[in-house]
């Protein structure tokens, strides 16, 4: 089974080809953006996305990511109480 993990853009390139810059769980990483730029890449700064192996799969709302980080936050602290 493969997972998404929400993330905020917090910076991004000059164009599709180069890395954003994504806060994921409080870690920033440089994800590829080319799946989701369909046009001016400053547009996304700040939007959040779902990112699966280095790569932002698609754009999601706020609210959702909220809810995936929460299940996420919950699937962690069962494995560590099993």
């Amino acid at each position: 089974m493969c997972i998404g993990v929400p993330g905020q853009v917090l910076a991004v390139g000059e164009d599709i080809h180069q890395l954003a810059q994504v806060e994921v769980c409080g870690v920033k990483r440089d994800v590829n953006i080319a799946l989701i730029c369909e046009g001016d890449t400053a547009d996304l700064v700040g939007q959040w996305v779902l990112v699966h192996v280095g790569f932002a799969m698609s754009i999601i709302d706020e609210a959702e990511a909220q809810a995936t980080l929460a299940a996420l936050r919950q699937m962690e602290l069962d494995e560590t109480v099993a």
